[in-house]
């Protein structure tokens, strides 16, 4: 007669402390995932598509916003390409992208790179913090107030520049700054200088954060000087934050309205004249909504394909890196 065997219980498994409070993928989930994501939809719909989509079908018309438009087909992109004001602001746009994203990203590379590297460790960090904090200071300053402000300095009688210019000697060169076609977009460059820099400073010394400190400890011991360093191990790091700054930038130049509305309005002529400012000069001064919007859709355009050039651009460079290694 077989011998019974024994029933042996199997032990139970221990169960994670957070099993169970994970809620599990089924059926009924997944719906209650994509709630949370109409709210955002909503507010890209209503505020970003939907006056996208509008503004696009305006280009097509003539509208003076009281009467209904009327579709006039490419009359308003045929008058864009041959008016010259719009070509003077497109080139314009490019002096400000010289002034919002190359001088501002290189010198803020530069800085970041000094006060993380030089000035943090030689005199702390809350030296650094404080001097990070100072160049960071216009980029919260409101718009008006930053004009009024620069508008007060560059302003030709009793004007703070032109002032201490004739205090130390140098009466000849005090100059109408804003108000002369020669000066003009020179002066909002140097405003937008002061502006912008703070924005890749912050950035870089955050990206900084992540850099190994050995790295710098083995170039030096190899003999690297501090500029050999900042270009071999610093630049080659943080290199994402640099493409992220630089996209970001150029959407700010291209669009930049703010510092030509509070000191220039377009003037003198057209020499500081930008799309974003013409476009609104279209739409609520000349009352020709069609032509403003299709100013405002051919901006966009522009946009959107720096946008994807930038994109393609770091997405080559990571592969290459990772194809590198």
């Amino acid at each position: 007669m077989a011998s019974a065997v024994p029933f042996v219980r199997a032990p139970k498994r221990p169960r994670a402390a957070d099993e169970g409070m994970i809620p599990q993928r089924g059926s009924g989930s997944s719906a209650a995932y994509w709630l949370y994501l109409v709210p955002g939809l909503a507010l890209l719909t209503f505020i970003v598509l939907i006056p996208l989509v509008w503004n696009i079908y305006l280009s097509f018309t003539e509208w003076r916003g009281i009467r209904p438009p009327e579709f006039i087909g490419l009359e308003n992109w045929q008058q864009l390409f041959a008016d010259d004001a719009f070509w003077a602001s497109f080139r314009n746009s490019i002096f400000m992208i010289v002034a919002m994203v190359i001088i501002p990203t290189l010198l803020g590379l530069v800085l970041a790179a000094v006060l993380f590297d030089l000035i943090g460790k030689k005199f702390g960090g809350r030296v650094a913090s404080f001097l990070r904090a100072t160049y960071y200071l216009p980029q919260i300053l409101p718009v008006a107030i930053a004009g009024i402000v620069i508008g007060w300095i560059l302003r030709p009688q009793n004007g703070a520049l032109n002032t201490i210019l004739e205090g130390i000697g140098l009466g000849g060169l005090a100059h109408n700054w804003l108000g002369s076609p020669d000066t003009a977009l020179a002066s909002i460059m140097v405003v937008l200088v002061w502006v912008q820099l703070g924005y890749p400073v912050v950035i870089f010394m955050a990206a900084l954060q992540r850099v190994d400190p050995e790295l710098y400890e083995a170039a030096e011991l190899d003999g690297a000087g501090w500029f050999q360093r900042f270009s071999a191990i610093t630049v080659s790091i943080i290199r994402p934050e640099i493409f992220v700054v630089t996209l970001t930038c150029t959407i700010a130049a291209l669009k930049v309205f703010g510092p030509i509305y509070v000191l220039t309005r377009g003037g003198p002529g057209d020499s500081t004249l930008v799309p974003s400012y013409y476009a609104y000069t279209e739409f609520f001064q000349s009352q020709q909504v069609g032509y403003g919007a299709t100013i405002a859709t051919a901006l966009t355009v522009l946009i959107a394909i720096v946008s994807i050039v930038f994109i393609r651009a770091q997405a080559a460079a990571e592969r290459k890196e990772r194809e590198g290694l």
